[in-house]
This record gives C-alpha cells, sequence and structure tokens, in this order.
C-alpha cells in the first residue's frame, strides 16, 4: 500500500498513475510500479474499472493485480510504501473508496466501480 502524501488524496491507497501518450496500459502499470515502488511486475492482468466524472468527460482509471513480482519494496515522492496485511486494513488510515476498489479488482462477479453525480449528491455503483 502506498501512504500518499498528496494533499487531495491523502491516505493509504493503491499505487498508480498516469499512461504517457503512445504506451500500451500494460507498459504503463509496469512502468509506474516500477517508479513508485521500485517493483518489477510480471503479468498484470486487468482485474476492473473505475470511473468518475469530470468537467466536459470522465476521468477513467483502470484496475490491475499480479501476485507475480520482483525486486524490493522502495518509497517514492508519491508516498511511503508498505506491505499490509489484508486482515489490517480495517486499521489504517486508508483512502475513502479503498474498500470498493478492492471489491471490484477481487470480486470475478464484479468489473466496474463508478462514482454518480447529482448535483452535491455522490453515490458509488458497481457492476
Amino acid at each position: 500500500m502506498q501512504n500518499r502524501v498528496k494533499k487531495d488524496w491523502k491516505g493509504y491507497t493503491l499505487p498508480g498513475g498516469h499512461v504517457e501518450p503512445g504506451e500500451s496500459f500494460v507498459d504503463a502499470v509496469k512502468r509506474e510500479m516500477k517508479e513508485e515502488t521500485g517493483l518489477d511486475i510480471i503479468n498484470p492482468k486487468l482485474a476492473g474499472i473505475k470511473q468518475f466524472p469530470i468537467e466536459n468527460g470522465r476521468y477513467i482509471v483502470f484496475l490491475f493485480k499480479t501476485e507475480q513480482f520482483s525486486g524490493k519494496v522502495v518509497s517514492s515522492e508519491e508516498g511511503q510504501m508498505e506491505w499490509i496485511d489484508c486482515s489490517r486494513l480495517s486499521e489504517i488510515d486508508a483512502v475513502d473508496d479503498l474498500d470498493e476498489l478492492l471489491r471490484v479488482i477481487n470480486d470475478p462477479e464484479l468489473t466496474e466501480f463508478q462514482y454518480l453525480v447529482n448535483g452535491d449528491n455522490w453515490t458509488v455503483s458497481m457492476k
């Protein structure tokens, strides 16, 4: 888990980042994991999608997972990295939607996590 230091997204969450122009999604997740965690991940698989509305469109996050990696965990300017056992997740100061993200990633019946906005009211839809 990464204990993010960014002011608008603080707390423990999954590492990630942006796709560079011309870069494949798989190559992007490998690069971002190396930059933010020091790990070389092997055979990442798409595990779901998160989306939320932004002005004139929507922001889409591809959720990948893997069980194969090499290297040692290191932290970056994005935040402190540490291994956290799943049984301890309720004890940490996590970002607001970590539980929903993990549910979509780990439940083979789910594919999508979507924020729906109606005025100031944000709700979550999972399919």
